[in-house]
């Protein structure tokens, strides 16, 4: 293969793996070099300025934890959408071209089918079928629970207060539960005498 060259890499188009999409619906196609803030721009345009109520990232072979990584942000940045998550197999086509090709030899080019992973992940405003596979619901809102709190303010921070003054012995009784833990393992080197010193210095 060294006298060989990819001369082109295509994907076999193949349509979106989710029911009732409407035909308009913007579909992200996230590759390896795609730049994030430019996909995620691009997006919230979409999403904000243009209205749409639904969006699909898709992204196959290393570009999909990219892909999830938008699906993410755009989940933080706009909140209380619904999600579809699909993965299958997708058929590249790479194109190889003989560089140095003997005279009379084999053919000039080799095409390679490759499988890879694909993800598509739909994203909705609107409520989409609970039961089908790969759906999750809308993360929680935190906006919402600090809209709730401002008109109990007073009690809920002083609850808060006095509920934290209660539990901090806890985490200092883990952590020396924690610190023994870690000096049992040790003892037959003879490392825990050497971390128990600086306990005395307090």
């Amino acid at each position: 293969m060294e006298n060989f060259r990819k001369v082109r890499t295509s994907e076999e188009e193949s349509p979106l793996p989710f029911p009732d999409l409407p035909p308009d619906v913007v579909e992200m196609k996230v590759k390896e070099g795609s730049k994030i803030r430019n996909l995620m721009n691009f997006a919230m345009a979409q999403m904000e300025l243009k209205g749409s109520r639904q969006i699909v990232f898709s992204g196959c072979g290393r570009a999909v934890t990219k892909t999830i990584t938008c699906v993410e942000i755009m989940k933080r940045k706009l909140g209380g959408l619904h999600q579809v998550t699909k993965v299958r197999y997708k058929t590249l086509l790479e194109v190889w071209e003989n560089q140095d090709p003997l005279p009379g030899g084999p053919a000039q080019n080799l095409t390679v089918h490759k499988n890879v992973p694909s993800i598509c992940i739909l994203l909705s405003r609107d409520p989409l079928d609970p039961n089908q596979t790969g759906y999750q619901p809308p993360e929680p809102r935190q906006g919402l629970g600090t809209q709730l709190g401002e008109a109990g303010e007073d009690t809920s921070s002083s609850s808060t207060a006095t509920g934290l003054k209660r539990p901090l012995p806890h985490p200092r009784e883990e952590m020396l539960t924690k610190k023994l833990q870690v000096q049992v393992p040790d003892s037959p080197r003879g490392s825990a005498s050497t971390d128990r010193q600086p306990d005395h210095h307090h």
